[in-house]
């Protein structure tokens, strides 16, 4: 049985992607690169947003459990423009969030702006979602030099679960009539999107499935599910089948969060 990443692996492989994302930077002929993944930003603005983003984690979990919003990181100069001191600077805020998270524990409870979702307002669910934004980043970094490489295999699988519980579930009712989604990685595993005036919940899919077929599925190996969620890739380059129209319609869908 497929289990999920537990804490301590979570906060190794942040590690982990952290160090190949500074790899990729360090690797660039200069940070004023654009990165075509994302076309608004240079190199060195990716590498400012991953660090400014995770500094403000770090203050949302010092925050403690009955924090109602996110928190401000405290007022710090703006990232360093030398190669060498940024990418000190972006290790310093990697080593940050991570002595927060092992300091709060995975049950701690956190404000996170997911909270009509499936994933868990915890430190825990907080640490998956950091990996996750690190981990496509990554990718962002890697792309930009010339030099792509697919996610880690318990990546980009721990990727689409979390990205369909977090981003694709909610107690906010679907606004068409009931659906189901499915999506297959192509290493075997397998999960349905359920959509109906109750809101939109994921779940894993036994395998073999034995389930009726959905109204729609997209198949592919897993770091292309997560390329294709986050916008890197077209969705017409995974496998699809049943109603595409339906896809249309979950992308269009922007439910409270």
């Amino acid at each position: 049985m497929h289990t999920t990443l537990d804490f301590p692996g979570l906060l190794r492989l942040i590690d982990e992607r952290s160090t190949v994302f500074r790899a990729a930077v360090a690797a660039a002929p200069s940070l004023e690169v654009q990165v075509p993944t994302c076309p608004e930003w240079t190199l060195f603005d990716l590498v400012r947003h991953l660090g400014e983003g995770r500094r403000a984690w770090v203050a949302t979990i010092a925050a403690g459990p009955d924090a109602t919003a996110k928190s401000a990181p405290p007022a710090e100069p703006a990232p360093p423009r030398e190669r060498e001191a940024l990418l000190t600077w972006s290790e310093a805020s990697t080593r940050d969030l991570l002595d927060a998270l092992r300091e709060a524990g995975p049950e701690r409870g956190c404000w996170a702006w997911w909270g009509k979702s499936q994933s868990p307002l915890t430190c825990a669910a907080v640490a998956r979602r950091q990996l996750h934004e690190i981990a496509v980043h990554t990718y962002d970094a890697q792309v930009t030099v010339g030099a792509p490489q697919p996610l880690p295999a318990e990546v980009a699988l721990d990727g689409v679960e979390e990205f369909l519980s977090t981003f694709c579930t909610t107690t906010v009712a679907w606004p068409h009539e009931p659906a189901t989604a499915d999506y297959h990685a192509t290493e075997g595993r397998s999960w349905r999107n359920s959509l109906s005036a109750d809101g939109a919940r994921a779940a894993r899919l036994p395998t073999p499935a034995d389930e009726k077929p959905a109204d729609a599925s997209a198949r592919g190996t897993a770091h292309e599910l997560v390329l294709a969620f986050y916008g890197r890739i077209p969705l017409d380059s995974l496998e699809l089948d049943g109603d595409r129209n339906l896809f249309d319609q979950l992308v269009d869908w922007d439910p409270e969060r």
